[in-house]
């Protein structure tokens, strides 16, 4: 029983494996790592000075102390109890600019692409719809003229419509 179990198991991590979704997430992983590095430098680049100019360009020094006196005492350890707020902002903010460089930089445009992509897409099918209904509308006009034709002509043959004229010998013809 061992060795089945040890069988299932192995083929389950092999079906498992050989499913796409794993490919796609390892790709994700590999292609998110090196777009991290792309928005990093965007943010270290471009927005990190313009916040800077703003403000301060480094939060982590902002904190605050709980238990007084906050600072080194004569044998290098740390006295009170201090709480680093600035770095939490530090963190949120880049967070907050990362995430807006990735959304309007990659969601935003590739959103808009896809919309046009499915919008041709769908007027494709309208236009390719349209004419199966037309030509539908049309073979059952031309079904309907030819069961009217049947019955207006008594079934032999098709009946013939339009004024009748008499030709030059007194006989009756209809156009």
């Amino acid at each position: 029983m061992s060795e089945k179990k040890k069988e299932s198991v192995l083929a389950g991590f092999k079906a498992f494996l050989m499913r796409g979704n794993v490919v796609d997430l390892a790709v994700a992983v590999v292609i998110g790592a090196a777009f991290t590095n792309i928005v990093n430098s965007i943010v270290k680049g471009i927005i990190g000075p313009l916040v800077g100019a703003i403000g301060t360009k480094n939060l982590d020094v902002y904190k605050s102390c709980l238990k007084d006196p906050c600072g080194i005492d004569g044998n290098g350890q740390p006295t009170g109890v201090e709480i680093l707020w600035g770095s939490v902002l530090n963190a949120a903010l880049t967070f907050v600019i990362t995430a807006a460089v990735v959304y309007f930089l990659m969601v935003l445009p590739m959103a808009k692409y896809l919309a046009k992509v499915e919008a041709r897409r769908k007027a494709k099918e309208g236009v390719k719809e349209t004419m199966e209904i037309t030509e539908l509308e049309v073979l059952k006009e031309i079904r309907d003229t030819l069961v009217s034709q049947r019955v207006n002509g008594g079934g032999t043959g098709p009946a013939r419509t339009g004024p009748t004229v008499t030709g030059p010998a007194g006989s009756r013809d209809a156009f």
